[in-house]
Order: structure tokens, then sequence, then C-alpha cells
């Protein structure tokens, strides 16, 4: 994983526990594991982010940031990656998962358009809200499985590659260092 790209973005650590609004949390943000990229606390931040990312509730960030300190996560990653759904993405992935729902309850999709009232949210969304949350949830689920063993995987492969890197270096000093 590109930990020096990611780290480069990430807010330092002090400002964060000092900042007036974040003192409620008092000592649970005082964990290092918080703000450190290391290969597990980055993909549990991908998992918890992704997950609460399609979770269609207003401020995900709260739910997304208390289950990052509840498990010891990367706290900026895992609000950052909340933003997965952002109001130019959400149309989209909503609309994909609920498709997804009514796929896995069987019932046929319905032809929606979206109304930012009351009016919609109480006839429309009342027609389809058990496809929606259900494929909310099994899309959110299917993202943090596949977001913490992608980073796993990725961080992984990229360890591999940099000792091998360092082996091939080795070995050149070592032919150049036996030459007369």
């Amino acid at each position: 994983m590109p930990k020096k790209f990611l780290k480069r973005f990430m807010p330092d650590h002090r400002v964060i526990r000092e900042h007036r609004h974040l003192r409620i949390f008092g000592t649970l943000l005082h964990d290092p594991n918080l703000f450190h990229l290391n290969r597990r606390s980055a993909s549990g931040a991908f998992a918890n982010g992704l997950f609460w990312a399609f979770v269609p509730m207003p401020l995900q960030m709260l739910p997304a940031s208390l289950f990052a300190i509840a498990f010891r996560v990367n706290l900026p990653l895992s609000i950052a990656l909340v933003w997965v759904t952002n109001p130019f993405t959400m149309p989209p992935l909503y609309y994909f998962c609920y498709k997804v729902g009514s796929w896995l309850l069987d019932v046929p999709v319905q032809s929606i358009e979206f109304e930012l009232s009351l009016h919609w949210l109480s006839t429309e969304l009342s027609r389809i809200w058990e496809p929606f949350l259900l494929g909310c949830f099994v899309v959110g689920a299917i993202s943090a499985l596949l977001g913490y063993f992608g980073v796993r995987g990725l961080w992984r492969l990229h360890l591999i590659r940099h000792l091998q890197h360092k082996k091939r270096e080795r070995e050149l000093r070592k032919t150049f260092e036996n030459k007369p």
C-alpha cells in the first residue's frame, strides 16, 4: 500500500486530539492505532468506512468514527471512505442497492422518479423500503469485505515486492563487491 502517499493526506493526530469539538471523546482518541497506517488498521478502516458509506442515513461519519474508535482502526481513513457516497454518487449507488435488494427478495423493480420532498418520502419510499434497505446492507457488507481483504492483499503484495527489490539490491551489491 502506498503508505507515504496516504500519510501526506492524513491529519496530525495531535491536532485531532486537541480539537475543541472532539474533546468529548476524552482519552479515546489517544489510542495510537487510530492514526497509524498499518495493514490491520488500514484494512479495518476500509471495511468500516465502506460499510457505513452504504447505510442510508444522515451523518454517516458519526457511526463510522464511533466504530473506528471501538475497533481501533484508522479514524481519518474510516471517515474519508464514508464519502464514497456523496451527493453525486448517491443516486446511482442507492439505485443499485435497491436493485440488489429487489433481486434478493424476488420483487419486481419499480420505476422510481426521485423527488426531494416529504410527499415523495411518504409515498414512494414506503413502497420500496424493504428491498432498498436489504440491498444497502448486503452491498455495504460485501463492499466492506472486499475492501478489507483487498487492502490486506494489496498491502501484502506491496510488501513482497519491496522485499524482493531489497533482495535484488543486496545481490547486486554483493556481486559488485566481489569484482576486482
